[in-house]
Parts: C-alpha cells; structure tokens; sequence
C-alpha cells in the first residue's frame, strides 16, 4: 500500500514538473535529447571502425602469450586460441559486431582487453579514470580562475603595460600543443636538471592512500604534467576575457556609472561580473573536453591516466580498450554540451517563451 501511494505521489510529481515546462522547452528538450543520441551513435560507429582499419592484427601478441603458456601442451593451443577469441565475437559479421558494441557502450560493458587480457575493459577505465580526474579537475578550475582574473584586469586596463604583455604572452603561449610543452618541461626538469620524476604517478613502491609519504611523492610526478596543461590554459582564458572585458567597457553601464563618479574598482567588479557568463560557459565545456585533450600529456609523462592507457592500446592495437576510453571521452564531451545548453534554456527567457 505504501509503494503504490509513493508510485502516485512519484507521478504526481513528475506530471507537476512536466505541467510546469512550457511547450517550447520540451520541445527544445526532445530535440536536443534525440541530436544528442544521433550524434553520439555516429561517433561511436566511427570509434567502432576506425581501430578495425589499421593493417595489424591485435591477436597475434594474444596468440603468443598463450603459446608460451602452453608450451608443454601444444596440442591445446588451439582449442585455447579458439576460446579466448569467442570473448571478442571476430567470428561474427560486422554489424552484428557494432550492434554487441552498441548496446555495451550504453551500459558500460566494453568487454575484454586484448593486451591486458582477461581484464575487464571497465576495470582498466576505472583504475585510470581517478588519475585523469585528479589532474584534469584541478589544472582547468586553477587555469580559469587565474586566466580569467589576469585577463579582466588586462582588458579593464586598455593601453596599459599589462594589456600589451597580458596579449603577447596569450598570443603566442594559447598556440602552443599542451603535448609540446609537455616535452619541453620533460627534457629541462627530468633529464636536465633532473628536479622532477620523467614518469609515473608516484615512485615504485609507494602504495596510493592517504599517507604523507604519498601525498609528497604523488605531488612530485603531478608537477610537470600540471604546468603543462596550466601554463598555455591560463593564456587562452586570458585571451578571451581580455577580449570580453574590452567589449563590456563599452556599455551603457560603464558609461553611466563613470558619470556619477563610482569608484573604479566598483566598475571594474561589473564589468567582471558580466564578463563571466560566457566563461562559465566555456569552463563546463572544458572540463568536458578535458580529458581528451589532456590525454598526449598523460602519454608523455607515462602518467597513468586514461591518456596513457589509451597510447598503450593503440600501440597493442587493442580494439576494446580503445573503444571504451573513446567512449569515456566522447561522453563527457557531448554531456557537457548538453549541460551548457539546458542551462541556457533555463536562463534565456527567448527560449523559455519560444522566442
């Protein structure tokens, strides 16, 4: 009796909810729901495809594992070979392939690793994915609260001597790879001068947790690849806020408020405060992206996020493994994108209207 009454009360609710949203906004909704899954069908078929066109064949090294563990018992080899290969359905046609890695994908089941085999492509995403967030999170958040606070002050400042460095250093620093970078502290503070580790999350020996000794030695590796990403972020931000602010001090409201003689900081809070709009904007979908972005960082630093990970499986030519990163990847990217418009469907009254 007190399931079915919280059943009602449950659709209650939703048809409250569902009452409350005008026309237009479910209409705006379904569309972007159903783009968002064609969308997300197309890249996976490509994600799908594209591994499958590499002239190599990404079992041979399976195939030579398990000969040298059977190399007492030959006879078994292929009875065993047959078996391992019923895990990855090759003996199927393809589409019926894509349609086994299409509803994996939308339930998080990517099957098995070839080069880590029998391990759960899952399981591989899973230990790498708190690596990428730890450095992902931080670098992107730090990157566009300084970005953007250098950038406000530089384009509130228009002619001044922080303008002009604010724009050279964000001019030639944005274009830089964040891979390229990667390389040059790599060379210069690893095996120049030898102040950081060349590779790894933390040293050999050194159990994750809460210790100190962690703690320390997981900031050591998580310098170099943290600068990589921070110094050439912080520019772009920069760039594009100097950018907005300049536009904003051509407002109405600066003017009338440089009229009645309001303190220039006040003005300057404004004008940062309306500029932040569209870097907020900016930032969910960096943080989307971010993962993708970072991953030749990983690769360079041997950092074991899932940028590392996915160097090693394609290098293996490891079909699942690479699917299921790309699809980690894919994911965030779209979701954040779809966050960004419902946000500014709930905001723009042009939307909520049908404007």
């Amino acid at each position: 009796m007190v399931i079915v009454v919280a059943e009602r009360r449950g659709e209650g609710a939703f048809k409250k909810v569902m009452g409350g949203l005008s026309k237009p906004i479910v209409i705006y909704l379904v569309n972007k729901i159903f783009m968002f899954f064609l969308v997300y069908i197309l890249a996976l078929l490509v994600v799908f495809l594209l591994p499958r066109y590499i002239p190599a064949n990404p079992f041979a090294m399976l195939l030579m594992r398990i000969i040298s563990q059977y190399i007492w018992t030959p006879e078994l080899i292929p009875e065993v070979y047959r078996n391992v290969l019923s895990y990855f359905a090759i003996d199927k046609p393809v589409y019926e392939q894509f349609l086994i890695f299409l509803k994996g994908a939308l339930v998080g089941d990517f099957g098995v690793s070839i080069s880590m085999f029998p391990r759960k492509v899952i399981d591989v995403i899973m230990m790498a994915l708190p690596w990428t967030i730890a450095l992902m999170v931080p670098s992107t958040i730090v990157s566009w609260i300084i970005g953007n606070i250098i950038g406000a002050y530089a384009g509130y400042k228009r002619g001044s001597t922080t303008e002009k460095v604010v724009v050279g250093y964000s001019f030639v620093v944005s274009y830089i790879p964040q891979y390229w970078l990667a390389m040059l502290l790599l060379f210069a503070f690893a095996f120049g001068v030898r102040l950081f580790p060349p590779f790894g999350g933390v040293s050999a020996g050194v159990v994750p947790s809460l210790s100190l000794e962690f703690i320390v030695d997981y900031l050591w590796h998580y310098t170099l690849p943290f600068l990589s990403i921070v110094v050439i972020s912080v520019a772009r931000w920069m760039g594009s806020m100097r950018f907005i602010v300049s536009g904003e001090l051509g407002s109405d409201y600066i003017a009338f408020s440089d009229s009645l003689g309001v303190k220039d900081s006040t003005v300057f809070k404004y004008a940062f405060r309306n500029s932040l709009l569209p870097q907020v904007t900016g930032l969910a979908l960096s943080l989307g992206a971010a993962i993708a972005g970072q991953a030749l960082v990983e690769a360079v630093f041997s950092y074991p996020g899932l940028g590392y990970f996915l160097q090693q499986a394609i290098g293996s030519i490891d079909y699942p493994l690479i699917q299921g990163i790309f699809v980690i990847m894919i994911a965030t990217t779209y979701l954040a994108n779809f966050l960004v418009d419902f946000i500014y469907m709930l905001i723009d009254p042009r939307i909520r209207v049908g404007g």
